[in-house]
């Protein structure tokens, strides 16, 4: 028997190789409540919790449950030359080569840092566009109907910050919230012209 093991039973705590496959379990868990939910939202039955919540740098986002896909570790990306800073290059996800965005960078902010946290929310399917989010953290389902809807923002000659979000919340916490649409960010042209 190692120390570690010896370690583990004297104080009661588990092993790291066990605490590694605790994680994959909770995520394993995590996910299935995911697709049960969205699947509930996609045949019109009320789900309490309507959208996914994500951390991008500082900001929060929610993210409505019919146009997020599948969310897989960040793992190996392959830079894609002659691209913008934020475009971080080819994923494959489930055999499919998916375009990453770190979104943070995109909006103008600092360019996320790639951390054990850190996930690539794909864009669903019936949206027809194979890409995905470098986020932060998964913080997991919000519903912003529990939220206080904050006044609308805007830039110093009138205009809407930006076109895809849809809308400010703020929670019982006092975080704030920004409602992504990602079918309006896949029709900004900027978002679409990755190359330099």
């Amino acid at each position: 028997m190692d120390q570690s093991s010896r370690d583990a039973q004297t104080t009661g705590l588990k092993p790291v190789k066990a605490d590694a496959e605790g994680r994959r379990t909770r995520l394993r868990d995590f996910q299935t409540q995911l697709m049960t939910r969205m699947q509930a939202a996609k045949s019109g039955e009320q789900v309490r919790a309507s959208q996914l919540g994500v951390m991008i740098g500082q900001a929060r986002f929610l993210i409505d449950l019919r146009e997020a896909g599948e969310i897989v570790s960040a793992g190996a990306m392959t830079k894609v030359p002659l691209t913008k800073d934020w475009y971080l290059g080819l994923a494959n996800i489930r055999g499919n080569l998916t375009s990453v965005v770190d979104f943070g960078r995109f909006s103008g902010n600092e360019a996320t840092s790639r951390e054990a946290n850190c996930r690539i929310v794909a864009f669903a399917a019936g949206l027809s566009f194979n890409s995905g989010l470098l986020v932060s953290q998964v913080l997991g389902l919000r519903n912003s109907s529990e939220m206080e809807l904050l006044a609308e923002e805007s830039n110093a000659d009138g205009t809407a910050l930006r076109p895809w979000i849809l809308n400010r919340f703020r929670d019982r916490d006092g975080n704030q919230w920004a409602e992504l649409s990602l079918s309006l960010l896949v029709q900004d042209q900027e978002f679409l012209h990755v190359g330099l």
